[in-house]
Formats: structure tokens, C-alpha cells, sequence
């Protein structure tokens, strides 16, 4: 995060947040749902605009262009990662369906031995590879880039389809038009 610190808080970005491991977690709907509610929150209370949006195309990582409007981006980063890996983890924890409970848990733990600040589990990657847009040719190639991967994928044949991509408007995640 010390490449956002020092970057124009007022600007896009085009970030990446990665589950430890590359652990494929979103593959259950339950835990992408957490997200985009998180997502939709976010919206309505921590001043951020989202303008393209792909999460679960692959398993283990989602893609984001967003903008914060009030305080730093950072700030809104550390926050949404901490809530979101928490509310994840206590949903695979409790969920009797998941074959990969014990798997995952241990796994999370194992990447917390790593980490100073992370006692108990670590979720997310520490990094977020963010890139400030700074043309409107680099956005449309990032927005291209995030709607064309479950198309990539092989998940769907028309990327609209895609339950969790800013081009779904059934998600209840409300995209700003370039």
C-alpha cells in the first residue's frame, strides 16, 4: 500500500486484491456475496466510486477500478480488506458444507506465522498492485481487461452474463459510466 501513500488520492485506480496462496475461495457463491454486499457498503458510506468491478472470474483474486472521494484510498483498503477477510473466514469456518474448511483454515493460518501483525489468520495478499489511471485509454483497457476475463475463463459466452462483473446491473453494485 506505500505506492498509493505517496500517489494522487483524488485519481482512479486499478487495483488487485489476492487471496494468501492464491487460495480458490470464490468459487462458492456465499463468499462472493460477502464482497459485493461489502462493495455496495462501501458505496453508500465510505465515499467510493466503482468503475469497473471483476471478482471470482478467477478464483482467488477480484479487480477493481474505484476512486475515493473523501479520506484516503489506503484508509478505505486496509478497512474493506480487514472487514471482508474476516467476515470470509468466519463464513468458511461455520460452513458445514465446505469440504476445503480444514484445508483453508490451516492455510490461512500458516500465512499468518509469517506476519507480524497477523497472529490468528491472513486472507488477503499484503499487496494490491495498484496503477492510477491517468488516460481514458488506459481506463477503457482496464475496464476491457476486468469484463473480458470471465470470457477468458471460459465461465461465460457473453461477459453481461457474468454475475460478478460491473457489467451485470443485478449484482447491486452501481457502476459509474466512463
Amino acid at each position: 500500500m506505500s505506492e498509493i501513500r505517496k500517489a494522487n488520492f483524488e485519481g482512479v485506480f486499478f487495483l488487485t486484491f489476492t487471496v494468501v496462496g492464491w487460495i480458490d475461495v470464490f468459487t462458492r457463491e456465499r463468499y462472493c456475496d460477502i464482497l459485493v454486499q461489502n462493495l455496495s457498503f462501501c458505496q453508500q458510506h465510505k465515499n467510493i466510486d466503482i468503475f469497473a468491478l471483476g471478482l471470482a472470474e478467477m478464483p482467488n483474486h477480484m479487480h477493481i477500478l474505484v476512486r475515493r472521494n473523501e479520506g484516503l484510498l489506503s484508509d478505505w483498503i486496509r478497512d474493506y480488506k480487514s472487514y471482508t477477510a474476516k467476515q470470509i473466514v468466519e463464513s468458511i469456518a461455520s460452513n458445514q458444507q465446505e469440504s476445503r474448511k480444514e484445508w483453508m483454515m490451516y492455510m490461512f493460518k500458516y500465512f499468518a506465522n509469517a506476519s507480524k501483525q497477523n497472529k490468528e489468520f491472513i486472507f488477503w495478499q499484503k499487496t494490491n498492485h495498484p496503477t492510477e489511471i491517468f488516460s481514458a485509454s488506459v481506463m477503457q483497457q482496464k475496464v476491457d481487461y476486468i469484463h473480458n476475463n470471465p470470457l477468458r475463463s471460459g465461465i461465460v459466452t457473453n461477459a453481461a452474463y457474468y454475475k460478478y462483473s460491473s457489467l451485470n446491473q443485478d449484482n447491486g453494485i452501481t457502476v459509474l459510466h466512463i
